[in-house]
């Protein structure tokens, strides 16, 4: 699923387009059953504005206050879904990343997050990053890399943990003492 964007799909890619989180959460309840492995790659945004505007919002004053509401928290209602995919997250931090993405990790009960940090000239509007990858128990650094490497070397972690977490069912358990 996406919002609007002008990049292209990924060849062998079904791309479903979004234009709000309510329209995100509705396309993905649709999309959830029969789902191994959800990956949330960013919040839509975690508040929307209370009410919206029938037209332009004119200047009348120095200020202007807004109300904004929490939007739905996608990623927590995928995990807490029944039956339940292996789920991904990622946090995009400003300081202390690995305490907030662990933070996260364990109040979303996901099963992996991937973390970065982000701020000035880090992240966003550049070909490199570098990933902090965390589950319970576990984790990896991935060093500065390309994007495309960071991209293969994360997939390759979460099939990894995805195959452990299969390994360690309790169906699992129960076929090999069976």
């Amino acid at each position: 699923m996406s919002g609007p964007v002008s990049l292209p799909t990924p060849f062998g890619v079904r791309r479903i387009d979004v234009e709000s989180c309510e329209h995100m959460y509705a396309a993905v309840q649709r999309e959830l059953p029969g789902t191994a492995i959800f990956i949330g790659t960013a919040a839509v945004a975690d508040y929307r504005p209370a009410q919206c505007a029938a037209q332009k919002i004119k200047k009348t004053s120095d200020t202007l206050e807004l109300e904004l509401t929490r939007t739905v928290d996608i990623l927590a209602h995928v995990s807490a879904s029944t039956p339940r995919p292996f789920v991904v997250g990622f946090a995009a931090e400003t300081h202390a990343v690995e305490q907030h993405a662990r933070a996260k990790l364990l109040a979303k009960n996901l099963d992996l997050i991937a973390a970065n940090e982000v701020g000035h000239a880090k992240a966003f509007d550049c070909d490199h990053n570098a990933l902090l990858v965390l589950w319970r128990g576990g984790r990896v650094e991935l060093p500065e890399a390309s994007k495309a490497e960071l991209a293969g070397a994360l997939a390759g972690i979460i099939i990894e943990r995805f195959r452990a977490q299969l390994r360690n069912s309790p169906a699992a358990r129960e076929l090999r003492e069976g």
